[in-house]
């Protein structure tokens, strides 16, 4: 749960109402599936995807699909971080330039947490997710959506040329290419404890449909509030700072709080999550590392500029996501391949159906993306 779901779910929300919901199921549905490839990769390989893409393609290959990468990663962290530093400046009226400083210190902590065990960093991340949540339960509480809307539009596709950006947002924002990167190496400290294969990838099946569930529920609540609350009463949210603010006076000081603690502790959480993507996918094509504090003050400099310039924190945002979007066939169809392929996954190679529901989901997601590229030449449809 990153800032960019924010950007993209109120965007959708605010501009086009419950229509666009389907595409959070979708997205949603999509995401399970290359999650369970992903995880299923490391568990039967005990490799992650990117020392797969450096040992088996060619270094030109492997060199241009780590420079997407990276580009992707990086388009992660700008969301993230920019988000968190909006979530202080919203709760407490601190200058950006110092609640991005104080963003910053705050994931360094977060990040040395590791050191005291993997497991509390899970926890540290549960918790931060729970307070996402419960902050979003609290909204959809008082916004009292139109349920009838929300259950036909979850179900029933709709999409227009005006909103296929926002669409293909979502998709970005949901799916993440650098976390295809980053489950098939979460799941490595379990494979070298030795558990069994087929016992491991079942309780990491489980695992996956807890989470992503949680994560459907969170994204479609974002999005129902905006509709009930901004595009009921026939307003276009063109800022994160205007969504908090017009809460205030719509549903009162509780909700814009509300909204303001999600945003933070969504980018908190993310951008700790973000930077080991980031470290996975370094030391899988390059073998090769650099200490995780460095890269992630690397990293925070893109989200910097954009404060000290001064522009619009949620078209960044949604253009991050649009960027992710354009990345996840370059760590997708990789996986597709490796997870299809007998000699190197054995038993737990795909089946049919799996292999095929694979490539239709790649095959859409390039589709979204083709349809963008040819909108934003001037083409219409």
């Amino acid at each position: 749960m990153d800032p960019g779901n924010f950007a993209t779910n109120i965007a959708a929300g605010s501009q086009f109402g419950y229509a666009l919901l389907w595409v959070i199921l979708a997205s949603n549905l999509m995401a399970q599936l290359i999650q369970y490839l992903s995880a299923k990769l490391g568990i039967a390989t005990g490799k992650t995807l990117p020392q797969l893409c450096r040992e088996r393609f060619s270094p030109m290959v492997s060199g241009f699909l780590w420079i997407v990468a990276e580009l992707v990663a990086l388009a992660t962290d700008l969301a993230e971080f920019l988000g968190a530093a909006l979530g202080l400046y919203l709760l407490f009226h601190i200058p950006l330039p110092v609640a991005g400083v104080i963003t910053g210190i705050v994931v360094f902590a977060m990040l040395a947490i590791q050191n005291y065990g993997f497991r509390r960093f899970e926890y540290t991340i549960m918790g931060c997710v729970g307070a996402i949540m419960l902050s979003y339960l609290f909204e959809l509480f008082i916004a009292k959506p139109d349920w009838g809307k929300v259950a036909y539009h979850t179900f029933i596709p709709t999409i227009g040329h005006e909103s296929i950006y926002v669409a293909v947002g979502i998709l970005g924002a949901t799916v993440m290419p650098h976390v295809i990167y980053l489950h098939s190496a979460l799941v490595q400290p379990r494979v070298n404890e030795g558990h069994g294969k087929k016992k491991h990838l079942r309780h990491t099946m489980l695992d996956i449909g807890i989470a992503m569930n949680l994560a459907f529920l969170i994204n479609a609540a974002m999005l129902i509030m905006a509709a009930a609350v901004f595009y009921s009463n026939g307003m276009t949210v063109v800022g994160i700072e205007d969504a908090h603010a017009t809460l205030e006076p719509l549903l009162g000081g509780a909700a814009s709080t509300a909204f303001a603690i999600a945003l933070l502790f969504s980018g908190l959480s993310s951008a700790a999550v973000g930077t080991m993507a980031g470290q996975v996918i370094m030391e899988g094509f390059l073998k090769t590392t650099i200490p995780i504090f460095l890269r992630r003050l690397i990293t925070m400099i893109p989200a910097f500029v954009v404060i000290w310039l001064g522009l619009d924190p949620l078209s960044i945002l949604i253009l991050s996501q649009v960027i992710l979007s354009f990345g996840i066939p370059f760590a997708l169809i990789p996986l597709i391949i490796f997870t299809s392929n007998k000699k190197l996954m054995g038993a737990q190679v795909n089946r049919k159906k799996t292999e095929i529901a694979a490539w239709a989901i790649a095959g859409v997601i390039i589709l979204l993306n083709v349809l963008l590229l040819y909108q934003s030449l001037g083409g219409k449809f």
